[in-house]
């Protein structure tokens, strides 16, 4: 699959380089063309580099790295993002105190509106760069989930699938609001990482747990309060 990195930091870098290994053409793209050619050119395994413009042209889908910018602002015209699949690794700031006011408006759909004509997801926000260092093994031994949502059914299905290839465990969330409690999940592993573990490689895993032979507490009762 054809993959445009739109800014390509640790995020982006990584990310890149991680589905670069695993055949997946990469185009790596920058403010300025030097930055994203310096990246290929760290990266190898055939990827290239160059303007964010022409990362946008190159993708099938489009990594969107760049926190709280109007795609506007970064590519020549947005018309470039029709119909292709853009999945948003973005967070919100983080405030002082971690005091995050509610989300009502995520991130992910706030890019859906600036750029209606694209099929945003959202993905990879939940983790630190540093985990993905440890992809695909033994990273894939730790079944850590990365949380998909997208309003296009098939766009989710093809986010899902790049997770798996690198190592994750992908879960549907469902439709593109779900994103607004994907983010603020976001926002708790930042506060547990940074604020309480202090420790990068913290992240999360959803398991399903096998059911109870016995329900020897007395089951799930309707609660009368």
């Amino acid at each position: 699959m054809k993959i445009g990195v739109i800014g390509s930091g640790n995020m982006g870098r990584s990310l890149g380089l991680l589905w670069a290994e695993q055949g997946h053409e990469v185009f790596f793209g920058a403010r300025k063309t030097e930055k994203g050619q310096s990246v290929a050119a760290f990266v190898e395994r055939g990827t290239q580099g160059g303007t964010n413009d022409e990362a946008a042209k190159f993708g099938e889908v489009l990594l969107y790295t760049v926190r709280g910018v109007n795609p506007a602002e970064v590519l020549t015209s947005v018309e470039v993002l029709s119909g292709k699949i853009l999945i948003d690794c973005n967070n919100f700031e983080i405030p002082e105190g971690f005091a995050y006011p509610p989300i009502v408006q995520s991130l992910a759909e706030k890019l859906a509106s600036e750029v209606p004509n694209a099929r945003v997801a959202k993905a990879f926000n939940t983790m630190a760069q540093e985990v993905f260092e440890l992809a695909p093994d033994p990273l894939k031994d730790h079944h850590v989930s990365v949380f998909v949502c997208a309003d296009d059914v098939e766009a989710r299905q093809v986010v899902m699938k790049l997770a798996e290839d690198i190592g994750f465990a992908a879960i549907d969330c469902g439709e593109l609001r779900h994103a607004r409690l994907v983010e603020g999940l976001g926002d708790f592993i930042r506060f547990m990482l940074i604020g309480q573990l202090q420790n990068p490689y913290a992240t999360i895993s959803v398991n399903v747990l096998p059911a109870a032979s016995e329900q020897r507490l007395g089951g799930r009762q309707a609660s009368n309060l």
